[in-house]
């Protein structure tokens, strides 16, 4: 059973807030808190007008990692929420047991306090695989589904990082070996196919080095990888976890038009392992991109114009 967190652990240090500030700074895209009930406060990021899209951002990350993207997305409303106790948003109870339906319950709530009945959801790894398992749950809700480099799927392989995060005993140990710095983001983004693109950015690395530093968002992350990698993961390079894959029946189910974007480098696994499982949903299309695991960040426009496409 988990316990109750303190307020003092709930609480994102000053770092996080000081870094948002300084990429959201003359920019387009703008930040703000929402309460959503018994999901606390969750912090937003928003962009024009249209067509609702709701971006979930991937395991580890925060909206803020989306912003190339939000920045190039044009004739539709973009709302990216940091996902619970990542960011700025506050951390809910997510028992392992339940933790596909809290996560759920919590989107559903979210798109409840915007008063949003139906939206595009799109969703970057991690996060893709949240934006399934509502889309599954809630498929009048969904009008389209936009999945980037998704895990957890058939197919999929496991990237060395999670499943050494998932090791007991060796997860607990990284943060001291390996602490968070731009050089130790850029060695994770070279196993994701993306270090050039990223070391292009560096208000980006900054944000993923308060991320790591903050003990509220890593507590989430790491929740979020130990549910979907084996502890064992290291002997198999699959890595994830029997019961928290998207089954091949659950994906068959799909109901609404899909979009699968892929980078040609992401180490989930090559171009035909997109293929299967865009092959698996009924009305689905693939969209390779020259790019790695965060396609936004070599290829912001065209990303950007493969999703606004398909959105109308």
């Amino acid at each position: 059973m988990s316990r109750q967190l303190t307020r003092t652990e709930q609480t994102h240090p000053v770092e996080v807030r000081q870094v948002y500030e300084r990429v959201l700074a003359g920019s387009s895209v703008r930040g703000r808190p929402v309460e959503v009930g018994a999901g606390g406060r969750v912090h937003l990021l928003e962009k024009g007008e249209g067509p609702p899209v709701v971006l979930l951002h991937g395991t580890g990350n925060a909206a803020g990692f989306l912003l190339p993207l939000l920045h190039e997305l044009q004739g539709v409303r973009a709302i990216a929420p940091d996902l619970p106790g990542v960011g700025l948003s506050d951390p809910i109870d997510l028992p392992a047991d339940r933790y596909r339906e809290t996560a759920v319950a919590w989107l559903d709530r979210l798109l409840d306090t915007l008063e949003l009945d139906a939206t595009t959801l799109v969703g970057h790894s991690g996060g893709g695989v949240w934006a399934l398992w509502y889309a599954l749950a809630h498929p009048d809700r969904v009008r389209r589904l936009v999945l980037i480099g998704p895990p957890a799927l058939p197919k999929t392989s496991c990237p060395l990082p999670m499943r050494l995060v998932a090791t007991p005993g060796v997860g607990a140990l990284l943060p001291r070996l390996d602490p968070p710095t731009p050089k130790s983001v850029l060695r994770l983004a070279s196993v994701m196919g993306e270090q050039a693109t990223l070391a292009r950015r560096p208000d980006l690395i900054d944000l993923l080095v308060a991320l790591g530093r903050d003990p509220v968002t890593d507590r989430a992350a790491k929740a979020e990888i130990r549910l979907l990698v084996s502890p064992f993961a290291l002997l198999s390079r699959s890595g994830f976890r029997g019961r928290s894959r998207v089954r091949p029946d659950e994906l068959r189910q799909v109901a609404m038009p899909t979009l699968i974007v892929w980078g040609e480098r992401d180490p989930l696994g090559g171009v035909a392992v997109a293929r299967a499982i865009t092959d698996l949903i009924p009305h689905a299309r693939l969209e390779v991109l020259p790019t790695g695991h965060g396609p936004w960040l070599g290829e912001p426009a065209k990303t950007a114009a493969t999703i606004v496409d398909f959105v109308h």
